[in-house]
């Protein structure tokens, strides 16, 4: 392992010679019925309620007062590179305010991002963010979190980039946790996409963003 300072002084851990781990059962994938295509036929939909089981970590999410050096840094040094950008206008000119970046494995589809950066008064991780199986445990979880008396952050809704269903908690340490299912996948092919940024762009449908959120 080689440990790494970025500019922000943000510490990045490097592993090299890993052993991938056998992998374990998975669950099922749901049948679903649709208005004129209906395949589940006496098959019913049954689940047990629980916490959502963790299928890997996804992504990591920082705000940065130095947004270009980061961006630079990672693309330059590292296979990040960029999937879409959301910008504000400044006199005129479209200035890039964040960034979601794919690890670039070219031809073969890696998930939309792995990393997230934000433009912001402040430095400070915003949240990261593991993959669950479905919508179903997604929901289980966070009834099961709200049953526990967790807080929760935003949550459940669609975003628009990545697509991804998200579900947003603040652990007990007080930082931010997401619950995603359903995401996009990109690779070499797909051009990179520019939006404006804003709560709107967050999110095609869930609960109020909070105001404080990009914050």
């Amino acid at each position: 392992m080689v440990t790494l300072t970025d500019p922000e002084g943000f510490a990045m851990n490097l592993f090299y010679g890993t052993t991938p781990v056998t992998p374990g059962t998975y669950p099922d994938k749901l049948i679903a019925n649709y208005e004129i295509d209906k395949p589940r036929v006496r098959r019913f939909q049954r689940f047990q309620p629980g916490p959502a089981a963790v299928h890997k970590l996804g992504h990591y999410g920082v705000c940065t007062t130095n947004f270009e050096g980061l961006v630079e840094f990672y693309t330059k040094n590292f296979n990040m590179v960029p999937t879409d950008f959301l910008y504000v206008e400044v006199e005129g000119k479209k200035k890039n305010v964040a960034l979601f970046a794919h690890v670039d494995r070219g031809e073969n589809t890696v998930d939309h991002h792995s990393f997230f950066m934000s433009a912001n008064p402040t430095t400070h991780v915003h949240h990261c963010s593991f993959e669950v199986h479905d919508f179903d445990t997604q929901k289980l979880g966070h009834q099961w979190l709200a049953k526990k008396d967790y807080k929760s952050v935003w949550g459940v809704g669609r975003h628009i980039l990545g697509s991804q269903i998200f579900d947003y908690w603040w652990d007990t340490t007080g930082n931010m946790i997401e619950h995603y299912a359903d995401g996009d996948l990109v690779n070499n092919q797909t051009p990179i996409g520019y939006m404006p940024a804003g709560h709107e762009s967050l999110a095609v449908w869930g609960p109020e963003v909070p105001s404080w959120f990009l914050q």
